[in-house]
């Protein structure tokens, strides 16, 4: 991949594409202080760059709960036996692969793993903790810590201050 720089404009889209990726593309320009063309033009240069990974709906799990129920959302810290190279992968490509699983960190120093995993209930994260953490051999510890509350959750990304 040949080198690049972000400008303004590129930083000015970036941070209105996180805040609400919703806009059509000629609000999105207004916005940004751009043209139409302009505004698509970059945007596409930005998702062909992988600095766009995807665009999602984020979902308010309060609301969600009314209507499907709380469910336990976890972090939880995992050491394991043997951390050489190819364990570490074995364990992140199984935790990766766990639906329920929303977040996996390698981490240190302290443990080799941090999780942030999303069950039902306590039958259903006790079927998980099985799966990801009782029938791995080279699983030594897990500490589980279970959310009372959200108090914060942003997806978004710090941005340097464009300076126009």
């Amino acid at each position: 991949m040949k080198s690049f720089e972000l400008d303004d404009a590129d930083l000015r889209l970036l941070a209105l594409l996180q805040e609400d990726a919703t806009h059509n593309n000629q609000r999105l320009a207004e916005l940004a202080h751009v043209s139409a063309p302009t505004g698509l033009r970059r945007i596409k240069r930005l998702r062909e760059l992988g600095l766009i990974e995807r665009q999602v709906a984020l979902l308010q799990p309060d609301r969600l709960a009314e209507l499907t129920g709380h469910g336990l959302t976890a972090l939880v810290e995992i050491t394991l036996e043997r951390q050489g190279a190819e364990q570490l992968q074995a364990f992140e490509d199984l935790a990766v692969a766990e639906p329920s699983v929303q977040q996996c960190y390698r981490v240190s120093p302290g443990p080799d793993f941090v999780l942030v995993v999303h069950s039902r209930d306590m039958v259903e994260h006790l079927a998980l903790s099985q799966r990801l953490f009782a029938s791995d051999a080279n699983v030594r510890n897990v500490k589980a810590f279970f959310s009372l509350r959200r108090a914060k959750f942003d997806p978004r990304l710090p941005l340097p201050r464009s300076t126009a």
